[in-house]
């Protein structure tokens, strides 16, 4: 291996931590996390699948190759010119800035949409933004708005790097140089300004009155899922893949994946999104390993939802998230309660009627905010149904379509449900299990989640009885 690429996967290495949770500029130090040895275990050998999938790659990119002839000046046949299909498409694919400028701007629009997945506004914003960073790793041989084109067309077609080629007349590194350089920039250097937790209490109050007036429960801050991202079947001799194929499949779907755990608000815009497990983890254990679990726990983290602070029949209630079953229950997230009303006597027929509108107000939010995000985000960015990148690459590609969802949000792209929304099928989930250090916590969370019902129980029938 040369120079070159040892400085590349020395790179890769030294980045890992950032492409894998992009919120955290360094890790944070093994005691401090909760979860065991075991539950840190796939995600080591995930680090090292990576590794594997590179110097594989790096290998296979290094097989001799048979010699293309030669055209001297003596052979009768002239070198062979770009056909004119390719010239065409290439020149329909790629607008001038003149002749952006020249069309209509809804007709602009829906053009850069169908082909880079954004307006031409918001590529424009982009496009500046790029120039403001070190976009050195980008192909010197292209412009930078040619190679800004051919990574959005890539990740919102969900293209492989030798199909978009075929079609634009390049070579396939190129289109994959382009889709990297433009990943890791979106993931480490757009993210902090993009995917952000509120910062204001004006965005915190909006957030907590929609929720409110939708759900009936108060001080509900946001919503949290998460979401596999399927990854391209792998070839029989990725010796990587092969190392690692038991760690990014489940029982639940078979194919290998890795997961996204994301946070929205209503605005289906994410506050926080991690790509740190693979298939095989479970989303409380990818949660743990999050810096959102670790900034949620720390008292001292200056965050709006410390401030935020409501009484619900005597229990003191900060602002929260809510999850499913597969997240554990705190203080700072509530799921729903795991026993049904079915099994409840009907002694206490008003608490099974508590737990059923609970459940259902939970389930209402995450439909409206997280899930549909989830959903709006698979289907803008196509790549994501089908992770057609490296490994080494897979997380910083999840994470830089984050990031271009929410600047399509921000500037109020469309939202067509036919059109750009991608629902996975349904998956049944296990409830999260306990570990030693949140029993506390748990405990804190059961007290706050039933005041809650309660409260929420009570009101309904007070209005309905108003009704009456």
């Amino acid at each position: 291996m040369d120079d070159l690429s040892s400085l590349l996967m020395l790179s890769n290495l030294l980045h890992l931590q950032t492409y894998l949770d992009p919120t955290t500029s360094s890790p944070p130090s093994p005691s401090s996390f909760p979860s065991t040895s075991s539950a840190a275990a796939p995600l080591l050998f995930f680090a090292i699948a990576s590794v594997l999938s590179y110097a594989s790659s790096s290998l296979r990119d290094r097989r001799p190759r048979r010699r293309r002839r030669c055209h001297s000046s003596s052979s009768l046949s002239p070198p062979p010119r770009p056909s004119r299909s390719l010239a065409s498409a290439s020149s329909a694919f790629f607008l001038s800035p003149d002749r952006a400028l020249s069309m209509d701007p809804s007709s602009r629009d829906t053009r850069f949409r169908s082909l880079y997945g954004i307006s031409y506004p918001i590529f424009e914003t982009l496009l500046k933004s790029l120039r403001h960073l070190d976009a050195a790793s980008l192909p010197s041989s292209l412009p930078l708005d040619r190679a800004l084109s051919i990574s959005l067309s890539r990740l919102s077609r969900g293209l492989s790097s030798r199909s978009l080629a075929r079609s634009l007349g390049v070579s396939p590194s190129i289109v994959s140089r382009c889709t990297h350089a433009l990943t890791r920039l979106l993931s480490t250097r757009l993210y902090p300004h993009y995917v952000t937790l509120p910062t204001t209490p004006d965005h915190l109050l909006s957030t907590i009155q929609f929720f409110k007036d939708l759900t009936g429960l108060p001080n509900l801050a946001a919503a949290i899922a998460s979401s596999p991202v399927r990854l391209r079947p792998s070839s029989p001799s990725d010796s990587a893949a092969e190392y690692g194929a038991d760690l990014l499949r489940s029982t639940s779907r078979s194919f290998p994946s890795i997961l996204l755990q994301a946070v929205s608000d209503h605005r289906k815009i994410f506050l926080d999104a991690c790509v740190r497990a693979p298939g095989s983890s479970d989303p409380a254990s990818h949660f743990r390993e999050s810096s959102l679990y670790h900034r949620l726990l720390d008292e001292d983290n200056p965050l709006p939802f410390r401030d935020n602070i409501i009484t619900v029949r005597g229990q003191r209630a900060r602002s929260y998230l809510i999850g499913d079953s597969s997240y554990p229950l705190l203080p700072f997230l509530l799921t729903p309660f795991s026993t049904p009303a079915s099994s409840v006597s009907s002694a206490s027929s008003s608490g099974a009627y508590a737990r059923e509108m609970f459940d259902s107000a939970v389930a209402k939010g995450r439909a409206a905010s997280v899930e549909a995000a989830i959903a709006l985000l698979k289907g803008r960015w196509k790549i994501l149904r089908n992770l057609n990148v490296g490994l080494d690459h897979a997380a910083q590609t999840v994470v830089a379509c984050v990031v271009l969802h929410n600047m399509c949000q921000f500037a109020k792209e469309p939202e067509d449900e036919g059109r750009y929304m991608w629902r996975d099928p349904p998956e049944s989930s296990q409830s999260a299990s306990l570990v030693d250090s949140e029993r506390s916590l748990s405990y804190l969370g059961k007290t706050l989640r039933q005041a809650l019902a309660d409260d929420l129980y009570e009101r309904q029938h007070k209005h309905s009885s108003g009704a009456r």
